[in-house]
């Protein structure tokens, strides 16, 4: 606890890295929640100067006594850091607030998203809060409050990934298929073009360019990818629905930043398509946008740089009064990182202050 203020100490581990900068921005214009603010980078990018709070702060290595009076620790950081240094910080006596997949599956670590189950974050045996992955935060806040009206049962998911997720190289290759592909016309029309004219292709297993690319993550057993696992075991570990039919498909498409899911959601109950516009539309975390007539729905350019998860196309199934089908975009660097992030460790603030 910060002596002068009375109020916890926050470290931020990775704080010079993409989702480090957005939590510096969060950190700058939510509330002021913290007393001393630690930032905390590799060894290369140790010594920057960084702006929060309108205060320069200077990044530190990741050392063992960078934790010392740490109260919460917010990871941003890679998943062989975070499975080496998280228990480290909680070990000294910090809560840590971790980002990456390391413990997000592990017994003894809720998976908290404070807009659908924000009491899970004092059951915390290890000392570790972990939050899901982007594509399932692009959806789960808009599905929790559907399943609390409804009931959710079944889940068929298509998400459309944006390349950001895949890290700074994933989207410094975009850009360079980008130029090599733009203005070229004749490109598009024959088998193997784009291929042969990209050349390098960075973090993707197929030119991204002018291209979707039906697989994100690593092989996982089934001919399935550990998005795709991940997508159905995070949905059922934040839900606290162990036994939720999920089938998923995760495909990288040339966007920059923002998720976007196309759900098809089975509830226990009949559902009715105004009713599930007005409890999105009232729902903290989500904004409706959905109107045919005018064609207003949600897409990666429009909803890039919010919060929100944006929902539209909200229909009840043709066959199936149980059913709804909706399409969610959302920031994959922000509510997809950042900022769940940012808000379980507001939790655990306010749990540390009273």
């Amino acid at each position: 606890m910060d002596s002068a203020s009375g109020l916890p100490t926050l470290a931020v581990i990775g704080a010079t890295g993409a989702v480090g900068a957005v939590m510096l921005d969060l950190l700058s214009t939510r509330r002021d929640m913290y007393g001393e603010i630690r930032l905390v980078g590799s060894d290369r990018s140790a010594g920057r100067i960084l702006r929060v709070r309108g205060r320069s702060v200077e990044a530190v290595p990741l050392t063992r006594e960078v934790f010392d009076g740490v109260d919460i620790a917010a990871f941003a950081v890679p998943t062989p850091v975070a499975a080496e240094w998280a228990p480290v910080a909680a070990a000294r006596g910090a809560v840590v607030v971790d980002g990456s997949p390391a413990f997000r599956s592990g017994p003894g670590v809720p998976l908290v998203v404070p807009e659908v189950n924000p009491e899970r974050v004092r059951e915390r045996p290890r000392g570790i809060v972990a939050g899901p992955g982007c594509t399932t935060l692009s959806m789960i806040v808009a599905l929790g409050a559907l399943h609390r009206r409804y009931g959710l049962r079944e889940l068929v998911a298509a998400s459309y990934q944006a390349a950001s997720s895949a890290g700074r190289s994933g989207t410094d290759t975009l850009y360079a298929q980008l130029e090599k592909v733009g203005g070229d016309r004749a490109l598009g029309n024959r088998a193997g073009d784009i291929r042969g004219v990209v050349g390098e292709l960075g973090p993707f297993p197929a030119p991204l360019a002018m291209n979707v690319v039906p697989w994100t993550g690593t092989p996982a057993p089934g001919g399935w990818t550990s998005d795709e696992i991940a997508v159905r075991n995070e949905t059922r570990k934040v839900l606290g629905l162990p036994n939720l039919k999920v089938s998923a498909t995760c495909v990288r498409v040339p966007v920059v930043t923002a998720h976007s899911v196309a759900v098809h959601a089975v509830f226990e109950e009949r559902t009715n398509q105004r009713e599930a516009q007005e409890i999105l539309a009232r729902s903290p975390g989500v904004v409706l946008c959905d109107n045919p007539e005018t064609h207003e729905f949600p897409t990666p350019s429009d909803v890039v740089g919010t919060d929100p998860t944006w929902a539209g196309r909200v229909r009840r199934s043709l066959d199936d009064p149980r059913a709804l089908d909706l399409f969610l975009c959302g920031d994959n660097l922000r509510k997809g990182a950042a900022l769940n992030t940012a808000q379980i460790a507001e939790l655990v603030a306010a749990e540390q202050t009273g």
